[in-house]
């Protein structure tokens, strides 16, 4: 009896996923986690019943190497496998899925490929009809039971996730209504206008940190000490401490802050290829600035190029260019890459100005160095530290690269992080993709203007990575286009920040004042945190605020299906 081996297979793989994780107690709780198990197992055996034997012992075997293969990245990510995650599994990531490559999880992976083996002769006497009339209540309860049970996605089976991710989960639809209209009044401490044009004429360098959650760094009441060098910039700046990334991961982000765009819901970064913005580059480009965009990674990663060519930069230099020495999956060292920036600017006509955007890989998984750091390496989270202590290093070359050409006190700096990185603060969060938790999306933005900015001046107004390019042309006194969805931080209006994940179960965000909901779009489940109180979003109070839980979850459906119906004119 093939189908219930096969089921005998998920549940011992699904068993092997669930260890050290936090499972509710409920007489639904076998249910709502082993439901999808018995229905592949179903649907198997009725093929079973009608296909000839090679067949099915060839989908057999597919499926129980499928479910074996799913249980180290489970246990990494929480996640079984989607077609988002797939796509991005390609070279650049091969560093980061070797880590993976341990004893215990080859074990697991061994142990449940020897019980599909095994199975099928054990019990192959079972009859076909005993099996579905035990099978077919778990298939039926189980949806009931996952709405009463919260599994975070790990009752998905290998199978029905993958498959499910090939279908899109927001319908576009037509909106005009304004998402970002806060209900929160406005603090006079935040109004920034006294600022605009502030940096007229001088150069500007953007930086996008990788995998820089702000609560890390100390100036955002981080432990320890990890960017010395940003901190001491922040010292005389202007400091949001409540930046959101419009999405957790670095390609689509960084299309929201060249184009001042939302990304969509269900769509490859490859598709934006068409989309018309007047990019941030291209506006300095047009009022006389050289412009020019290093990454310390690969332009060919996860469609980079669709988001970065043709929006104004005349050089673009990845790390093929760049070279190095030293060599990642990854990229190169940033310490190249800082010596190719300082050289291109030597290379520019010094009464000329010039736009300069980073984009180091340092703080990327799996967090490697070159040389050891001064944190503990055994676990992540120490490997993490060194890595943006590495990286931070590069920037404070790169600041005293311009100091030492004269160029500091003409220069504006625009410092972020792309999104954030978790290490289990939340169950199951772990990485950067999947879930939209103030570890995820929540980033430092500092702006510093040498000679102008004098002393730390913190914002708490809610800002997003969208309104960077309105803030950035607004400082240097450029026009800012008018088709811009993103709003300059330096108007003193409180907006709400709007994000969303797609890589595993699909999430919507809205940040507003002290607010903030997170809505499960496949459970239909809102989480709304006070983060004043609560701000390591630990006591859901939907319950106790379900008007405003239900209006914020509105808002957050009808940006993104409107987003999605939006750039469908350019992305089909």
């Amino acid at each position: 009896m093939r189908a219930l081996s096969l089921l005998i297979v998920f549940v011992l793989a699904k068993l092997a996923i669930l260890g050290g994780h936090s499972i509710p107690v409920s007489v639904w709780t076998p249910l709502a986690y082993f439901w999808q198990d018995a229905l592949i197992a179903l649907l198997f055996a009725a093929l079973e019943w009608r296909l000839p034997a090679r067949v099915t012992w060839s989908l057999y075997w597919t499926l129980s190497i499928f479910a074996a293969f799913n249980i180290p990245i489970v246990r990494a990510v929480s996640t079984p496998l989607t077609l988002a995650m797939l796509r991005a599994a390609r070279g650049p990531l091969s560093d980061s899925f070797l880590v993976y490559i341990t004893w215990q999880n080859a074990a697991l992976v061994a142990l449940t490929l020897a019980a599909a083996a095994l199975f099928p002769r054990v019990l192959r006497r079972v009859p076909t009809r005993a099996f579905v009339t035990a099978t077919l209540p778990i298939v039926v309860l189980g949806p009931i039971a996952s709405a009463r049970v919260e599994t975070l996605g790990l009752h998905r089976n290998a199978v029905v996730a993958i498959i499910r991710s090939a279908l899109p989960e927001i319908s576009a639809s037509a909106s005009t209504e304004d998402w970002r209209t806060s209900h929160i009044s406005a603090s006079p401490s935040d109004d920034l206008s006294m600022l605009r044009g502030i940096a007229k004429g001088r150069n500007v360098v953007m930086v996008s940190l990788e995998s820089t959650a702000a609560q890390y760094l100390s100036f955002y009441g981080g432990e320890g000490e990890l960017t010395p060098h940003l901190t001491a910039l922040a010292r005389n700046a202007v400091v949001f401490e409540n930046a959101y990334a419009v999405y957790p991961e670095s390609i689509k982000g960084l299309f929201s802050v060249l184009c001042s765009t939302y990304p969509a819901f269900d769509s490859p970064p490859e598709s934006y290829v068409n989309v018309p913005c007047p990019a941030l580059p291209a506006q300095f480009a047009a009022s006389g600035y050289h412009t020019s965009l290093f990454h310390s990674g690969r332009f060919n990663y996860l469609g980079m190029k669709a988001v970065i060519e043709n929006r104004g930069y005349r050089t673009l230099e990845d790390a093929g260019d760049i070279g190095g020495n030293h060599n990642s999956s990854f990229g190169v060292d940033e310490p190249s890459t800082v010596a190719r920036m300082l050289a291109w600017i030597d290379g520019l006509p010094r009464s000329e100005r010039f736009f300069l955007t980073y984009l180091p890989i340092a703080g990327h998984h799996p967090y490697e160095t070159p040389e050891r750091g001064p944190f503990p390496d055994r676990e992540e989270i120490g490997r993490y530290r060194n890595s943006l202590l590495y990286g931070d290093a590069s920037l404070g070359t790169l600041i005293a690269g311009l100091r030492a050409r004269g160029l500091d006190d003409n220069t504006l700096w625009i410092i972020y992080g792309d999104h954030g990185e978790a290490f289990g603060q939340h169950e199951g969060n772990y990485g950067h993709t999947f879930f939209l938790y103030d570890e995820n999306v929540r980033v430092p933005f500092v702006i510093a203007a040498p000679g102008l900015t004098r002393g730390r001046r913190r914002v708490k107004r809610v800002v997003s990575l969208a309104d960077t390019a309105p803030t950035i042309l607004d400082l240097s006194g450029v026009a800012v286009p008018a088709v811009y969805q993103g709003h300059s931080m330096l108007d003193p209006s409180p907006r709400m920040a709007l994000f969303f994940a797609d890589y595993s179960l699909g999430m919507l965000g809205v940040r507003d004042g002290p607010w903030k909901v997170i809505y499960e779009i496949g459970s239909g489940r809102a989480r709304m945190f006070n983060l004043e109180s609560d701000p390591h979003e630990e006591a859901d109070v939907s319950r106790s605020n379900p008007e405003r839980s239900a209006w914020y979850t509105r808002i957050a459906q009808s940006w993104s299906g409107a987003q999605k119906s939006y750039l469908a004119q350019w992305t089909r």
